[in-house]
């Protein structure tokens, strides 16, 4: 028998009553659906690690499809950080951004050549499908997107020894060990046909890595001062102190070269986990040709901000500079710099 989608519904930090009926209609719209299991947890981003609903989470075994007020590159490397790792499930809510990846798709193409962090870490065969409950004002558009992917689980067979098997049995490997014990997920109940777990959680902010985007090039911990990140056991870049992090502050988002490190929260979708921004690709923001501070400058002044708040003396370009900014006058020069050329050529 195929096992049943799970389904979570991750509520707002606010009251706000807009997104409050989204998320009713939503559960309204999903219960008693055959195939589905439905599961209400408090927002991902403020769940402890090792609180009730992380825990219900870690102990899904299948695939799942995860709805949020977040991005959902976002939503999927939040996850994975507390060890809910899978397959990104492909959905058709996703909005067509072909014109985005044309316009790098020659830098993007030398950036894909790169060795990332996630060509070392195998996957489960299940899927996490992540929708953003941000994209449209109507329950209806994910509830339907939610009963397509059911759908095409049951449907979907391949012949093992001969015999027809759903495609959901056999992509229902175990996830990687979670973060938290086994003892501890074991004490927790599978999820039934529906459930909402309370928790009681505060408002949060850490820095989220994808590692599809990260090579692992450490300039993250050399730039932080406050002690968030960390290596693993084969010398991998984590959050390894998350409520380090200074409240607010995207500094490390800005000097990453991949574009990896995402706050969820922040204001701007490209720290916030956008599928905009992708590495490699060439955007010039004519307004920094004219004066305006660059990233660096900004996260260097967004990071002596945070010091001086902390009781410690501002360090300006002092500390933890990235390498490639050093040695960037004495480096070959590029397109943007023939650009840069070109425009300063004209009278303006």
């Amino acid at each position: 028998m195929a096992r049943k989608l799970t389904v979570v519904i991750s509520q707002g930090q606010s009251a706000n009553p807009i997104k409050r009926k989204l998320e009713e209609d939503l559960v309204t719209a999903l219960l008693g659906e055959p195939g589905l299991e439905l599961t209400v947890v408090p927002h991902l981003y403020d769940l402890a690690p090792d609180g009730t609903g992380m825990l219900c989470l870690q102990s899904v075994a299948g695939d799942m499809v995860v709805a949020s007020w977040l991005f959902a590159r976002a939503t999927h490397w939040l996850l994975d950080r507390n060890g809910i790792r899978g397959q990104p499930g492909q959905t058709l809510l996703v909005q067509d951004e072909s014109d985005e990846e044309d316009e790098g798709e020659a830098d993007q193409s030398e950036a894909d050549a790169k060795p990332r962090v996630i060509d070392t870490r195998p996957l489960p065969e299940r899927r996490i499908y992540c929708l953003d409950l941000k994209a449209y004002r109507e329950a209806q558009p994910y509830a339907d997107e939610i009963r397509r992917i059911r759908n095409e689980r049951a449907v979907q067979t391949i012949t093992l020894l001969g015999l027809p098997a759903t495609a959901a049995a056999v992509n229902s490997a175990e996830p990687a060990p979670p973060v938290a014990s086994l003892q501890a997920i074991m004490a927790v109940p599978a999820p039934d046909a529906s459930q909402r777990i309370d928790e009681d959680t505060a408002r949060r902010w850490y820095p989220v890595i994808d590692y599809s985007r990260c090579t692992n090039c450490l300039e993250c911990i050399d730039f932080c001062l406050f002690g968030v990140y960390g290596i693993d056991r084969v010398d991998t870049i984590l959050v390894e102190q998350p409520d380090n992090c200074r409240k607010g502050c995207p500094a490390c988002s800005r000097v990453c070269p991949e574009s990896a490190i995402i706050f969820p929260q922040h204001k701007t979708p490209a720290i916030a986990g956008s599928p905009v921004g992708e590495a490699g690709s060439l955007k010039i923001d004519l307004s920094k040709l004219f004066g305006a501070p660059d990233a660096l400058e900004v996260a260097v002044l967004e990071r002596d901000v945070e010091l001086v708040a902390a009781g410690r003396d501002a360090v300006g370009m002092q500390v933890g500079i990235p390498k490639r900014q050093t040695t960037k006058a004495a480096g070959p020069r590029d397109e943007l710099d023939a650009l840069i050329d070109e425009l300063d050529g004209y009278s303006l």
